[in-house]
């Protein structure tokens, strides 16, 4: 989906940027090598910022439960 028209930024960029480390929406254009000009997108970029962001930490907070999970399992195995 485009966010951007006049960059042509679509989520698809806000998510790989988000996944390279930006945390601001001025890194998200950044990474397209462009910055906001009219200005409609800003807010659904940060939108997607912050989705992207939460998406990522979910993804990170898995593994970390499981690997607890699986300590717990190994404590009382013992």
């Amino acid at each position: 989906m485009v966010i951007c028209s006049c960059n042509r930024l679509t989520h698809k960029d806000v998510e790989a940027a988000v996944e390279s480390g930006a945390t601001r929406p001025r890194e998200i254009y950044a990474s397209k090598g462009c910055k906001a000009q009219c200005g409609n997108c800003v807010s659904g970029v940060v939108c997607m910022l912050r989705e992207a962001r939460l998406k990522k930490m979910q993804a990170a907070a898995i593994p970390a439960h499981l690997a607890a999970c699986a300590q717990t399992v190994a404590s009382v195995s013992a």
